[in-house]
């Protein structure tokens, strides 16, 4: 496949499909080659990593105020209005006041 400069601005998700399916990309500047853009061969026996093989993974799982995390973001976005409205305790100020 042939890519202008332009096509790489404008259609780079077009260049990138055909990179995954094993193109070769061919890179012209004013109608000269400058450079090839060549699929990298993953390496063999070598596959994703699992979530649960991340460090991270499960860093939180022991918090009680985690447990319903749809609810937890929720009270996380309200407005402060609304957190004393409903008597939810009030989020710390993030500069102190003069």
């Amino acid at each position: 496949m042939n890519a202008t400069i332009v096509d790489l601005r404008y259609n780079m998700k077009h260049v990138l499909r055909a990179i995954d399916r094993g193109e070769t990309v061919t890179v012209l500047y004013r109608g000269k080659e400058r450079a090839k853009l060549t699929p990298i061969a993953p390496a063999p026996g070598s596959t994703a990593p699992k979530t649960k093989d991340q460090p991270l993974f499960g860093l939180w799982k022991d918090r009680e105020d985690l447990s319903d995390p749809a609810s937890y973001l929720r009270r996380l976005r309200l407005r402060r209005r609304a957190l004393a409205q409903t008597g939810i305790e009030k989020p710390l100020p993030l500069r102190k006041s003069k």
